[in-house]
């Protein structure tokens, strides 16, 4: 028939290999950047976090990565060792059906903080800055900032 789609099943790779690989749920993939992030700001390791949680460091890579999901239990477990309520690792889920508890148009620039903070330079600098007391020096590296960043943007 003409323009109609068969499905003939899983993809097969030049190699003969079936190609049954499914893309990450979203959810999961966030999740597991949450898990990162705070594991990441507490100084902990992945082969840390596994081990307290009786897992190799290539699980947690894998939840972290959000390719493989977390149980339910397993995310209890992993906010009692990081320290925070296992709602903290859906804060800031965007576009997930709900409308924003405030009035207020934040949700985009969230998005931002949360890349930005998953990072690990974003995370290095984040604590770096942090530790700035002076605030006449962090608006000096605020200005620097802003001033690398527009000069890689006029390179381009």
């Amino acid at each position: 028939m003409k323009g109609s789609k068969v499905d003939c099943g899983p993809a097969i790779s030049k190699q003969g290999k079936m190609n049954t690989r499914k893309a990450s749920n979203p959810i999961d993939v966030h999740v597991g950047a949450r898990v990162r992030m705070r594991r990441v700001l507490l100084g902990m390791s992945q082969e840390k976090l596994g081990e307290s949680l009786g897992i190799t460091f290539q699980q947690v890579q894998k939840y972290e990565k959000g390719t493989n999901r977390i149980g339910a239990s397993r995310l209890f477990k992993i906010a009692q060792v990081l320290g925070v309520p296992v709602s903290y690792f859906y804060e800031e889920l965007a576009g997930q059906g709900e409308k924003p508890a405030s009035g207020m148009a934040e949700g985009q620039s969230q998005g931002y903080v949360v890349d930005f903070l998953s990072s690990t330079e974003g995370l290095q600098l984040n604590k770096a800055f942090m530790k700035i007391r002076d605030a006449r020096v962090r608006r000096k590296v605020v200005e620097l900032v802003r001033t690398l960043a527009d000069g890689s943007d006029a390179s381009k």
